[in-house]
């Protein structure tokens, strides 16, 4: 009977990222710190957290665009914006118990406010200069300080 091969942790990363993780975790669970996959460990890392900073930008920016169609297009308000503020808050909310990626929204907002306008004039189709040039929501009143009121 032969034994099956494992193969080395940088081939697992490149043919099975899945497989690589579970390798990694045992490896980190018991202490193998010499053992671990250093580059790829650091790479799969930062994607992580650029992924969920990206996550970040792009709810807020949903958000945004929402606030913004239900303020300047009062007559086409819907319970569909509502739901999709709603559900954009619930997963942002989780999202930024994390402090850093609290800072991160923080201090991406400005630019994610541009996106949230662009957005929201391709959805209604008024220009952008319709909309406000600097966000007039706080970061606190997007994430749950605005409420929508039921006359959708």
């Amino acid at each position: 009977m032969t034994a099956t091969q494992t193969p080395p942790l940088a081939e697992l990363y490149a043919t099975d990222e899945t497989a690589w993780l579970d390798a990694m975790a045992r490896l980190a669970a018991r202490g193998g710190g010499a053992d671990l996959d250093y580059p790829h460990l650091a790479e799969y890392l930062s994607d992580m957290a650029q992924r969920d900073r990206r996550e970040v930008e792009s709810r807020l920016a949903v958000v945004l665009a929402h606030l913004l169609k239900w303020q300047f297009q009062p007559g086409k308000r819907s319970r569909s914006w509502q739901a999709t503020v709603a559900a954009q808050r619930q997963e942002l909310r989780r999202l930024l118990a994390s402090r850093t990626l609290r800072n991160h929204a923080r201090a991406a907002f400005p630019a994610v406010y541009a996106d949230g306008v662009e957005q929201a004039a391709i959805d209604t189709g008024l220009p952008a200069s319709d909309y406000p040039a600097a966000c007039p929501y706080t970061l606190d009143e997007v994430l749950d300080g605005i409420r929508l009121a039921d006359d959708a």
